[in-house]
């Protein structure tokens, strides 16, 4: 079965750096793309980055480009979040993403996958 295996969070001061892992496992697979979203308290679940597994073109939203970098490890299926010059405002519960087809037969198309979520907290 598959999983979204992440790591990476933590407290961290304003200004601080964090880097986010997720590793896929559970079989063979194709992906497809992988991603961060996250939710704070209070507010609506968003897509932070992504990133096109073929080409590694990625996306930002506007409010961490500049600082945030996603990246991916094809041979590893590990997909990468490196945050730098937090700010406050970006302390959310972060979860990983991945549309995979697994290989095993058992879907007939692409599906989403969602890790745990793992705490960021970015304190003044």
């Amino acid at each position: 079965q598959v999983q979204l295996v992440e790591s990476g969070g933590g407290l961290v001061q304003a200004g601080g750096s964090l880097r986010l892992s997720c590793a896929c496992s559970g079989g063979t697979f194709s992906v497809y793309h992988m991603g961060w979203f996250r939710r704070a308290p209070g507010k609506e679940r968003e897509l932070v980055a992504a990133i096109t597994w073929t080409d590694g073109k990625p996306y930002y939203v506007d409010s961490v480009k500049g600082r945030f970098t996603i990246s991916r490890d094809n041979d590893k299926n590990t997909v990468y979040l490196q945050m730098n010059s937090l700010k406050p405002e970006d302390t959310a519960v972060y979860y990983c993403n991945a549309v995979l087809w697994p290989e095993d037969g058992s879907l007939n198309a692409p599906w989403d996958y969602w890790g745990q979520g793992t705490q960021v907290t970015v304190s003044t």
